[in-house]
């Protein structure tokens, strides 16, 4: 055992490589991609997107029949198809 380190010196090298490690590394990891843009930034790269969509045609504006109907069939599946007269 005179080969084996202390426990002292194994606690600090575990420590030291848990501090380098970017997992571990709570509430210091840097910002990257849209998390480091202003929220402002964010809103006009996305509303870029949505608006090149629509001019390619892959865009899709829901009529006030379709959302009802997804609405409909959303309700239908949280409910497991359950009626309001059946609770």
């Amino acid at each position: 055992m005179a080969n084996s380190p202390s426990p002292a010196a194994t606690s600090a090298t575990i420590a030291a490589k848990a501090a380098t490690r970017p997992a571990n590394r709570v509430g210091t990891k840097s910002r990257r991609g849209f998390a480091a843009m202003s929220p402002e930034t964010q809103r006009r790269i996305a509303s870029e997107g949505g608006k090149a969509s629509h001019a390619s045609g892959r865009g899709h504006r829901f009529s006030a029949d379709e959302a009802r109907d997804a609405g409909r069939k959303g309700g239908l599946v949280s409910r497991r198809g359950k009626t309001a007269a059946s609770k």
